[in-house]
């Protein structure tokens, strides 16, 4: 059985609709803490740097989204990671995306809206950022226009982790702009009974679309 250390509607989200896509077991260990306090001394043992998501698998203990992802679907020859090429390096480039470049931009965001002082400099770095996020999502509904999913009929990680992405809106202060097509993507998903499992467990309402 895995052991799953997680926080409510994080990028771990994805981790745990993925386990529950591949039919496997988990035991999940929710992390949080109230606002400022530091996490569990316990949790700081399996992971010193506090984050989300960690994976234990017996004496392995993976603590980055896109290794955990990689890991499950290739532990278990699941279809929703290609084995061929060039689709198994365009499956692993839309996971490297969700995960290195958009996810980032939102932990930006998060970072402006809590430090930044300055009113006037707070509402320019949100604008840009902002404006970023808006781009990147453009970028994925124009590949959503080709593609059912990101890398075509299939689904794949990549798409599971992008719809965790997605449902961050409350956390930010501006609205993002999510186009149609992705929008159509991210209610298909939703609706599949392992990710609508995870959703129940954590008890989180999705408000994306």
């Amino acid at each position: 059985m895995y052991t799953l250390y997680y926080l409510p509607g994080a990028c771990s989200l994805a981790i745990h609709a993925l386990i529950n896509e591949l039919g496997q077991e988990v035991k999940l260990e929710n992390v949080s803490v109230p606002q400022g306090e530091p996490r569990s001394p316990e949790f700081l043992k399996v992971n010193p740097r506090g984050q989300v998501p960690v994976l234990v698998d017996g004496d392995l203990v993976l603590r980055e989204g896109g290794a955990i992802i990689n890991y499950l679907l290739d532990k278990h020859n699941s279809n929703m990671l290609p084995k061929s090429q060039p689709e198994r390096a365009q499956s692993l480039e839309w996971l490297m995306f969700a995960n290195a470049t958009l996810h980032p931009a939102y932990a930006r965001m998060f970072f402006i809206n809590r430090i930044i002082k300055d009113e006037n400099a707070k509402e320019e770095a949100i604008n840009a950022g902002i404006e970023q996020i808006n781009k990147l999502w453009a970028e994925v509904d124009q590949q959503l226009a080709k593609t059912k999913y990101t890398c075509g009929d299939q689904i794949t990680g990549a798409d599971i982790l992008l719809t965790v992405i997605a449902n961050w809106i409350g956390y930010l202060p501006k609205p993002v702009q999510l186009g149609d097509n992705t929008k159509r993507m991210l209610k298909e998903i939703i609706n599949r009974p392992a990710f609508k499992k995870a959703l129940s467990e954590e008890k989180i309402e999705y408000k994306a679309v």
